[in-house]
């Protein structure tokens, strides 16, 4: 395929992403006419205060959250599909999103064994995100320090499984002894959610997002030798170790910043890769990481636009769409293609 040919899919979903945009913006319980919302989004006023609210403070930051979350989640399976050599492997295979569960596990339900301490924190606004980042932090230093140890990066993926179990052990002996109230906030948390976010907490998601998407262009040059083996890329010149401890840290990066900020979201990293090298029947990175991002994207605002259950009041959990999504394209995937990497 040329390049040319490229660029052309790039500008189709490029536009598809906006015009889904506006669509995300315009669904909810309010119905809203979509002049108003363009005017809204343009700088104008629309015909009601209150939309203006509603779509400033409200459907333009989940819309956005969930651009950041899909292109995001999907660079990581991306990258981890890449570095691991596995079409199953996803953002949430170092144990990373475990590591943030069990940060705000600790938070919510640790207050039964605890004491107050935590369930006055737990109460404040950006508690959730600090303890799911605390605890992505955690389990990503020791990732870090157990992928220096070892020279196999399968033992790597096999590690980070491990401390996936581990955390999840923990967060059930913390579930048995907490009350009812307790489980349903942390169970509730659990489903995900893209529309919880103020802007401030957008502007630090944001920052932190883009650290990491930047960093993914330094290691384009090692994702495209790792697909062949690592005994090539060191042909190449390339410092294993060092090119590996940078994925492992977007990777942790991007997948713990989305977890504290939107909870534990199924599927999309794993299955938007696979849909970006069918679209594009390429495995050159530097045309498949902003090919991901895009269909990430994509795929979470259609997910969310479902979720909405138009004319209804009531949302339904992105968790359960995205794996409605998800679960048979990995399915298909297995069935249809002999060979998933190109």
């Amino acid at each position: 395929m040329k390049q040319t040919n490229y660029t052309k899919h790039f500008i189709i979903l490029s536009v598809f992403t906006v015009i889904l945009f506006f669509v995300n913006v315009s669904l909810g319980s309010v119905s809203i006419p979509f002049k108003d919302i363009f005017t809204s989004l343009t700088g104008g006023i629309p015909a009601k205060e209150s939309w203006e609210t509603i779509i400033i403070n409200f459907r333009l930051p989940k819309a956005i959250t969930a651009v950041l979350v899909g292109s995001g989640l999907s660079i990581c399976g991306l990258l981890m599909q890449t570095l691991f050599r596995n079409p199953l492997a996803g953002p949430f295979v170092l144990g990373i999103s475990s590591g943030a569960s069990l940060g705000v596990a600790l938070l919510i339900l640790g207050s039964s064994i605890f004491g107050g301490f935590l369930l006055s924190a737990s109460a404040a606004s950006l508690s959730l995100p600090i303890a799911a980042s605390l605890g992505a932090f955690l389990v990503l230093s020791a990732v870090i320090i157990a992928a220096n140890k070892v020279r196999n990066t399968m033992s790597i993926l096999i590690i980070g499984l491990m401390f996936g179990s581990l955390t999840s052990a923990i967060i059930s002996v913390l579930a048995y002894f907490s009350e009812a109230a307790q489980i349903q906030q942390y169970l509730f948390w659990s489903f995900g959610s893209l529309g919880n976010l103020s802007w401030n907490e957008i502007s630090i998601f944001a920052i932190i997002y883009f650290i990491g998407i930047t960093g993914t262009i330094v290691v384009i040059k090692p994702l495209n030798s790792f697909l062949l083996g690592e005994n090539y890329a060191k042909s190449l010149g390339i410092n294993i170790k060092k090119s590996r401890n940078i994925i492992l840290l977007i990777t942790s990066l991007l997948t713990g910043v989305i977890t504290a900020f939107s909870g534990p979201i199924a599927f999309v990293g794993l299955a938007v890769p696979h849909i970006a090298r069918m679209l594009f029947t390429t495995s050159n990175h530097k045309i498949l990481l902003p090919a991901t991002a895009i269909i990430g994207a994509i795929v979470l605002l259609i997910c969310d636009s479902i979720a909405q259950l138009p004319t209804s009041e009531f949302t339904l959990p992105i968790n359960a769409i995205t794996s409605l999504f998800g679960a048979p394209v990995v399915i298909w995937l297995l069935i249809r293609k002999k060979k998933i990497f190109i």
